[in-house]
């Protein structure tokens, strides 16, 4: 059972240029920002590095609730950035896709959820342990 399903790859990744606010905005107190916008930022650039290396996931369950990532969100995965401790990461046990923290302890790798209803998934000497890529970014439509 995958937490996760393939969108696609990342193809013909063109600058997406949106207008910044130059200045932070309150989330709470509302103010004209029309007079604040004095640059521009590149989606693309900005969520990946190496486009050519990444792939869109969509997120299925409630297992990495705690790191704010929820049933329904894409993710952007890169293939091609090493995975390193306290990332978060698509993996492959046993052929199943999932989407986890990554930790090392003492030479063992744990997948560990963002919510306590989940169990930690310490791949066992016979279980297949694939890093298939770290999240890099996270996209959702409200």
């Amino acid at each position: 059972m995958s937490d996760i399903s393939l969108c696609g790859r990342v193809t013909n990744a063109l600058p997406c240029s949106l207008p910044l606010a130059g200045m932070g905005i309150r989330a709470g107190f509302p103010s004209p920002a029309d007079d604040y916008l004095d640059s521009s930022i590149d989606l693309n650039g900005y969520l990946m590095s190496d486009p050519d290396a990444c792939f869109v996931v969509r997120v299925q369950g409630d297992s990495m609730s705690g790191a704010g990532i929820v049933e329904g969100d894409l993710l952007i995965v890169d293939k091609g950035r090493p995975a390193l401790h306290g990332d978060i990461v698509v993996a492959v046990v046993d052929g199943d896709f999932t989407v986890k923290r990554l930790h090392r302890r003492n030479g063992r790798l744990a997948l560990l959820p963002e919510n306590p209803a989940y169990p930690v998934l310490v791949p066992q000497n016979e279980q297949e342990l694939l890093i298939w890529g770290v999240v890099c970014g996270c996209v959702r439509r409200y």
